[in-house]
C-alpha cells in the first residue's frame, strides 16, 4: 500500500521576520512572495524585479537549495517552468563529479574518468591527475541512490555511498585501488532497499526510474545494485535484461574493484508511475516502457501457454479481469459481480495475485483483457500491463479518493487507458455497520485523513471492506461493454477496408 502521509504539498520558508515569505506550492509548481499590505506600485515593481532575479538568488545568497529546487521538482508542476530549465549536470567534463540535488524526489551524481569501486568502505573513487591551484586534493559527495528523498524515515534505511574525487601524482598513484574488473560501458548505481517488496514501489521507485535513467544507453550499461536481493533479480530479471546486456553487480556482496569511465549514481524519477516525455532524450513515454514489459514477458508467456492453457472463451465476448483481494478492501459480493458481468456479455476471469505469483502470468491475463476491475491498493499497479485503449475501473473505498486518483487514476490515463474511478457510498462500506451514520468517518473522510497517516491506515485501509451496490455499479459495466464492442467493431471495419 502506498504511504500517503509522506507526500506533503506545501512548504514555507521565512526569510526575514515580518517582511517577505517565499511560498512554494509543490502541487502547482508556483512561487510567490508575500508581504503584508504592499502598495500596488511597489508590489508590481517588486514582482518585475523578482522575475528577473529569482534565478540569480541562489547564487548570491545562502538560501536552502531545497527551497528553490521545489520549483522544478517533478512532472506535477508547471510544465512551462519545468521544460525551460536546462538539466543540471547535462554536460560533465572528464575527471569531475557533478551532483544534481535540485529534485525533491531524488539526487543524481554523474562521474566521468578513472572510476573505481570500493565496496568495503561504501565508496566510489574518481582519480584524476588534473593540475589545479586548489589546495584541496580530495573532495567528497554523499548520496543515497533511492527515489524517495523527501521521506527522512525511509531514506534513513538506505545505504549511503561516498563519492571521492582524488587528485593523484607520481607519489600517490600507487595507492589507487587496482582494477579487478574493467568495464567498457557506463554504470548506473541504485538501491533496491526501502519499500522494495511492494509492487507499487517496485515499479514506481525502481523499475520506471531505472528505465528513465538507462534507456538512452540502449542496453550498453551495467547496473550496480546496493542492498541487492536475489528474489528481486529473479522477479524482475526479464525486465532488467531488456534494459542491460550485462549481469547486475551486487555492490555490497562483491568485494572486487570494478572500474568504469562513466557512472550515474541514483535514478531519475518524474511522477507517479509515469514518464514525462519532454524530459526524455528520445521523447520516450510510459507506452514505451509498456513495450519493454511486453518484450520482457513474451518469451515466458509462450511457455506458460503450453504449461497452463487458458479455458476456452467466446472470442466474440470482451474479456473482463477482476483483481481480487482477501481481507481488507475485499469485495464481499464478488460472486454476484461476476454473474452480473457475465450477463452483460463479458467473459470474466478472477485473479488472486500475491507476492509469489509470476508477473508474466498476470501480464498474460491483463494484456489480453479489455476491462480490469480492482479495489484501490498496490495491486492496481498492474494497470501497467494493460494495452492502451483498455478500460480500468478502480473501486475507491471511503477515505482513499485522493490516493486512488494520484497513484493510479491519473497515471492510467497517461498510459492511454479509459479510466473510471468508482467512489463507493458510505452504505457500500463495512464501516457503515461500525459507526454512527453521522460520524465523520462516513460523512467527512478528509477530516479523518487530516489527523494523520495512522488514522487513515487503521480505519480506511486495514478495516474496510466493500459491498458493491450492483445496480449502481452495473451502469459502468454496461458503458464499458458498449465502449469495448464499439472499438472492436471499428477495428474490424478498418481491417476489412
Amino acid at each position: 500500500m502506498v504511504d500517503h502521509h509522506s507526500h506533503g504539498h506545501r512548504h514555507h520558508v521565512q526569510l526575514k521576520k515580518g517582511v517577505n515569505m517565499i511560498h512554494v506550492d509543490e502541487e502547482n509548481g508556483c512561487v510567490s512572495i508575500r508581504r503584508s499590505r504592499p502598495k500596488l506600485l511597489f508590489f508590481l515593481t517588486f514582482c518585475s524585479l523578482l522575475s528577473c532575479c529569482l534565478l540569480l538568488v541562489p547564487s548570491f545568497f545562502s538560501f536552502p537549495t531545497s527551497t528553490f529546487s521545489l520549483i522544478y521538482s517533478y512532472e506535477g508542476e508547471d510544465e512551462t517552468l519545468l521544460n525551460s530549465k536546462v538539466p543540471l549536470c547535462a554536460s560533465v567534463s572528464n575527471g569531475t563529479i557533478c551532483c544534481d540535488r535540485s529534485s525533491i524526489r531524488s539526487d543524481i551524481c554523474i562521474m566521468k574518468g578513472d572510476i573505481r569501486t570500493n565496496s568495503s568502505s561504501f565508496s566510489v573513487f574518481l582519480y584524476t591527475d588534473h593540475v589545479s591551484s586548489d589546495l584541496v586534493t580530495r573532495k567528497q559527495e554523499k548520496i543515497k541512490p533511492y527515489t524517495r528523498k523527501w521521506e527522512p524515515s525511509t531514506m534513513a534505511t538506505i545505504d549511503e555511498l561516498t563519492l571521492i574525487s582524488e587528485n593523484t601524482n607520481a607519489s600517490t598513484i600507487e595507492n589507487r585501488h587496482n582494477c579487478d574488473v574493467n568495464h567498457n560501458v557506463p554504470a548506473v548505481f541504485f538501491s533496491t532497499g526501502g519499500f522494495t517488496g511492494n509492487v507499487y514501489h517496485e515499479f514506481n521507485d525502481g523499475l520506471i526510474p531505472l528505465y528513465i535513467t538507462s534507456q538512452k544507453y540502449n542496453k550498453k550499461v551495467v547496473f550496480v545494485i546496493l542492498e541487492y536481493h536475489d528474489w528481486w533479480v529473479m522477479k524482475y530479471g526479464d525486465v532488467v535484461s531488456r534494459l542491460s546486456d550485462y549481469e547486475p553487480i551486487d555492490f555490497n556482496g562483491d568485494n572486487r574493484t570494478h572500474c568504469f569511465s562513466e557512472a550515474i549514481v541514483g535514478l531519475r524519477i518524474h511522477d507517479e508511475l509515469a514518464i514525462n516525455s519532454t524530459l526524455m532524450e528520445d521523447n520516450k513515454t510510459i507506452e514505451d516502457f509498456h513495450d519493454v514489459l511486453d518484450k520482457a514477458y513474451w518469451p515466458r508467456i509462450q511457455g506458460i501457454k503450453q504449461e497452463e492453457p487458458m479455458e476456452a472463451v467466446d472470442p466474440e465476448k470482451p474479456k473482463l479481469v477482476i483483481i481480487s483481494r482477501n481481507g481488507s478492501r475485499a469485495v464481499t459480493n464478488q460472486e454476484l459481480l461476476v454473474k452480473m458481468a457475465e450477463k452483460i456479455g463479458f467473459s470474466v476471469e478472477v485473479l488472486w495475485p500475491d507476492k509469489t505469483t509470476e508477473l508474466p502470468k498476470i501480464y498474460r491475463s491483463l494484456n489480453s483483457s479489455d476491462v480490469m476491475i480492482g479495489v484501490h491498493g498496490a495491486a492496481m499497479t498492474h494497470f501497467l500491463f494493460m494495452k492502451p485503449g483498455s478500460v480500468f475501473i478502480q473501486v475507491v473505498p471511503l477515505g482513499t479518493t485522493w490516493a486512488a486518483e494520484t497513484y493510479y487514476g491519473a497515471p492510467a490515463k497517461k498510459l492511454g487507458l479509459r479510466y473510471i474511478g468508482y467512489e463507493i457510498l458510505p452504505q457500500e462500506s463495512s464501516l457503515y455497520e461500525e459507526y454512527d451514520h453521522n460520524d465523520v468517518v462516513l460523512t467527512d473522510p478528509d477530516s479523518v485523513n487530516d489527523r494523520g497517516w495512522e488514522f487513515t491506515k487503521k480505519i480506511y485501509l486495514d478495516r474496510q471492506r466493500v459491498k458493491l451496490n450492483l445496480a449502481r455499479f452495473r451502469k459502468h459495466l454496461v458503458r464499458s461493454h458498449l465502449y469495448v464492442m464499439a472499438k472492436k467493431n471499428q477495428s474490424q471495419t478498418r481491417a476489412q477496408t
